[in-house]
């Protein structure tokens, strides 16, 4: 199990302090979710996860490791399906632009092959004839770029939000009540 350990003084640290939403609800504070990204995108993919937050000089919360674990399984879960609803845009905007792109390429042969009826030069009409063609192979660009390469790191990225959602949070209290009697 690959183990990552975060040490804070406060549990409200984990979380954006911008945000007003009640504290299971909260986002992680961006700083806190680049650290586990970027920290989970190096472990192996098949290894579980796991996050250990050690909580120093702070009275804990009532069921304060239970609200920091559902915390963050719902932040990455907010992540994961925004990363979902991400692809589904991506691949639609894809099948719209391929059917856009080749009615454009059907029109362009079309167009080109009239036009070449239109110019007595064999060498012009060739020319004319293949730029309008080519113009419409370009229209092709989009929706390819998309199918070959652009969905991969939406899928990516879903996915290590998805495994992170699974990640065992665990709570570590250090909090002494001595240190505050005698403080």
């Amino acid at each position: 199990m690959a183990s990552l350990e975060l040490s804070i003084i406060d549990p409200m640290q984990l979380f954006n302090s911008m945000d007003p939403a009640p504290f299971h609800e909260r986002d992680l504070d961006s700083e806190v979710v680049d650290y586990i990204v970027d920290w989970a995108q190096e472990v192996a993919p098949e290894a579980p996860l796991e996050l250990v937050v050690t909580v120093h000089h702070a009275a804990p919360p009532a069921n304060g490791a239970a609200l920091v674990s559902d915390a963050v399984h719902t932040s990455f879960q907010r992540r994961a399906l925004a990363k979902r609803r991400a692809l589904k845009k991506l691949l639609r905007e894809g099948r719209i632009s391929l059917v856009i792109g080749i009615a454009f390429l059907a029109a362009a042969i079309f167009i080109s092959d009239y036009l070449a009826g239109f110019i007595s030069n064999e060498n012009y009409a060739w020319l004319v004839q293949e730029s309008v063609v080519i113009g419409g192979w370009v229209a092709l660009w989009h929706p390819l770029n998309i199918f070959l390469y652009d969905w991969w790191p939406l899928r990516a990225e879903r996915r290590l939000f998805e495994r992170l959602v699974r990640m065992q949070v665990k709570v570590v209290n250090t909090y002494d009540e001595r240190a505050t009697a005698n403080g």
